[in-house]
């Protein structure tokens, strides 16, 4: 298989970019052409500001993303950057890759070479303008990402745009063109569940380490009491961490495994932080649980991404997505009166009852829940911060006769057959993160489901 297939060099139906690049199969455009490799490889290192200057304005951004996501590819998969202006080179040190990731690497030079010699997309690619347009008009995206990265900044968990993982890996935080263009792929699939309310959007460094969020969770809680005087706080202990929850997701056999789909040890079917960074790195992962993100999701290692539904749901056609939605308790959902209602899911049930909600709807297109999956801890702590920055209130305040605690059924803790348990305690003044058997029923527990683009 080749990596430089023919369909780039020589299609005639590559419409240049107006006054920009000569045309295809012009003189000064072969000698583009023959520099390919040359530009490839000068793009790619260091030298890329004159490249990415050259092109118009509206693909600088995609350049930039297209760039990285090739540079996390070489990572990945120990393939050295030089070899990218060495077709000889790089067919060498790319011969044991399996066919999928010599797919995937091809298309992202060809896309990459194609926007360099013709300074235009490839015609199937998504413009990424059109996307964030797209996005905007129906997600408020734009002032939601500024936001969620803007916060992240602050609290100290993104440092110069990164993240850094468990296994010591620097992950860029997703671009706003890239989840725009994720959800402008996914609209027709993701309109449903638009309708149903699910517009917003949380970021999540799922890749750092569960000891890194928590202590990051206290952190920001601490600093909200000193902004907020009023917010009712223990600074003493502002943060319940059950013990289990300390180092669960890191070492070489971690008691936390995620998007399993059984509550069993030994058959749980989920994986490891550290394998789905892995597969993440590849391009090859995807929660099972959801019908939105296929087999590649979104293609950012070291992150998730997710639209929820907004405690705003009401308002959210004309106004930002605010915070996240509580869950009701048991009889006090509201129905959406369209032909896209979905029942809210109430509390009362077991952990095990809505997983099986959930893995149902995975193959029925018809059920209200369908392309849903559980949430991790890492998701609530980010989605904590975000909600108690926007609305002034904690989130899953259970003690209020109105909201629910809060289980996390996309993480099985395997060794102690735990599913966790997360909330706001008005009582002690304290969030907590602690954990249930997964037949354990109380009418003050419910259910958080997420969609993963």
């Amino acid at each position: 298989m080749s990596l430089f297939r023919p369909s780039l060099e020589s299609s005639p139906s590559a419409a240049p970019a107006e006054a920009v690049p000569p045309v295809a199969g012009s003189p000064d455009t072969e000698v583009r052409i023959q520099r390919t490799s040359e530009i490839l490889g000068e793009a790619v290192m260091d030298s890329v500001s004159s490249v990415r200057d050259s092109l118009p304005e509206q693909y600088r951004a995609h350049f930039e993303t297209l760039r990285q996501e090739i540079i996390d590819f070489t990572k990945a998969h120990g393939i050295p950057k030089e070899s990218l202006s060495k077709p000889d080179l790089l067919r060498e040190v790319t011969c044991k890759l399996s066919t999928q990731d010599l797919e995937r690497l091809a298309l992202l030079l060809e896309r990459f070479k194609h926007l360099l010699i013709y300074h235009e997309l490839k015609k199937e690619e998504i413009d990424p303008a059109k996307a964030i347009e797209y996005a905007e008009e129906h997600y408020h995206l734009c002032e939601q990402y500024d936001s969620q990265v803007s916060l992240l900044e602050q609290v100290g968990i993104l440092k110069e745009g990164a993240i850094t993982g468990i296994d010591g890996h620097e992950y860029p935080v997703p671009t706003l063109e890239q989840i725009a263009s994720r959800i402008f792929e996914c609209r027709e699939i993701l309109e449903t569940k638009h309708d149903q309310g699910f517009t917003k959007l949380l970021l999540v460094p799922f890749g750092m380490s569960l000891d890194a969020l928590t202590d990051a969770l206290k952190q920001f809680l601490l600093k909200y009491k000193k902004d907020n005087p009023t917010f009712n706080l223990d600074t003493d202990n502002p943060l319940f961490v059950l013990i289990g929850y300390q180092r669960a997701d890191i070492g070489d056999s971690p008691d936390l495994v995620y998007y399993p789909q059984s509550f069993d040890r030994y058959n749980h079917q989920g994986k490891t932080k550290m394998e789905i960074l892995k597969e993440q790195s590849k391009g090859r992962w995807a929660p099972a649980s959801t019908g939105v993100a296929g087999e590649k999701g979104l293609g950012t290692p070291g992150w998730t991404v997710h639209l929820l539904q907004p405690s705003n749901l009401d308002d959210q056609d004309t106004e930002t997505p605010i915070g996240f939605s509580s869950i009701p308790r048991q009889g006090q959902g509201a129905l959406q009166e369209d032909e896209n209602h979905r029942p809210p899911l109430e509390s009362g049930k077991t952990p095990i009852e809505y997983l099986s909600i959930l893995q149902k709807a995975q193959d029925d297109e018809d059920s209200p829940y369908h392309g849903e999956t559980g949430t991790t801890p890492e998701d609530w702590i980010t989605a904590f911060m975000i909600h108690l920055s926007e609305t002034g209130k904690p989130m899953d305040n259970w003690r209020n006769s109105k909201e629910s605690t809060f289980y996390l059924t996309g993480v099985f803790f395997r060794f102690s057959s735990r599913v966790p348990c997360v909330f706001w305690d008005r009582g002690n003044r304290r969030a907590g993160l602690s954990g249930v058997g997964p037949h354990a029923r109380d009418e003050y527990i419910g259910l958080r489901s997420s969609v993963m683009i």
